[in-house]
């Protein structure tokens, strides 16, 4: 059984500490989450940037500050940072990965309604449409293989991935490709083990894939990624809660429970030089 690769995601943008107490906000806090993370197994830290205030913030140097904050606290932990948004314009989705050359960028894979419902309130939530035409995925790709970053490929369902197969005719993007399967998300598809052998079937072959479970799922959709061969991704960005249903005390608590759920499956997890092996991303050298 190959090594499986954990991926932290620190802090998204919806969750708020008025949901819970432990989402980082600054810079600072970031890079010690991150910390917890790494020590606790994580090799990748995917991030999202916040003002203080916990406001969405996408500024270059709100994302500078983060990077050198975390780069002076983590060592060699591959970065990740977001590209997605809904209502802002495109350059600025990008503009900190020209500045800063992550090794990784989140790269949403296609366009979808997206939501939440709250049973309870008879209410929808956060209902927009997220607009990721084929323009503009080219548009990201084109600007991240300039700075030598890697495409983590998001697909919120099974036709996403299939959006890659232009880009790779048109020479944007090259193996070894990164996809996550994100799973729950209300207007993409449901968090089934089902579901996840269909789209992990789906990847071209040689590429690697890992689950990203949104909410109280995470947890069955992880074990069935582990048995199945791919990486996993937990987080206060995805879910706030524990295996036990417990609030999670901190990146560094979910990523715990992800490591134990390898462990307890037969499987190891791969240190940070290990992942950087895996995935080909050598670290980048500095001036």
């Amino acid at each position: 059984m190959a090594k499986t690769i954990v991926t932290a995601a620190l802090t998204g943008v919806l969750a708020t500490r008025k949901q819970s107490e432990y989402i980082p906000y600054t810079a600072q806090e970031i890079a010690e989450d991150g910390k917890r993370a790494v020590d606790a197994g994580a090799s990748i830290l995917h991030i999202h940037a916040r003002n203080d205030d916990g406001s969405p913030a996408y500024d270059i140097e709100s994302y500078r500050k983060i990077d050198e904050a975390v780069k002076s606290l983590c060592g060699d932990v591959i970065i990740n940072y977001s590209t997605g948004a809904i209502g802002i314009d495109r350059e600025t989705r990008i503009h900190h990965c020209d500045a800063l050359k992550p090794d990784m960028a989140a790269l949403n894979m296609g366009s979808m309604n997206y939501a939440i419902y709250s049973p309870k309130h008879k209410k929808f939530y956060h209902d927009h449409v997220f607009e990721n035409p084929f323009k503009d995925i080219g548009f990201f790709m084109e600007r991240m293989k300039a700075s030598g970053t890697r495409p983590e490929m998001e697909c919120f369902d099974v036709g996403h991935i299939n959006n890659v197969k232009p880009m790779l005719d048109l020479g944007l993007i090259e193996a070894p490709l990164q996809f996550s399967f994100i799973m729950g998300v209300l207007g993409g598809i449901p968090a089934t083990t089902e579901n996840l052998v269909h789209q992990s079937h789906q990847v071209p072959q040689g590429s690697h894939w890992q689950v990203i479970g949104i909410g109280r799922k995470q947890w069955r959709m992880i074990g069935a990624a582990i048995s199945l061969g791919g990486n996993i991704r937990v987080g206060l960005e995805d879910n706030l809660y524990m295996p036990d249903g417990s609030i999670a005390k901190g990146n560094g608590a979910c990523v715990e429970a992800g490591v134990n759920l390898v462990h307890l499956m037969g499987g190891q997890v791969a240190s940070i030089a290990e992942a950087r092996e895996i995935l080909q991303i050598p670290v980048k050298q500095t001036a």
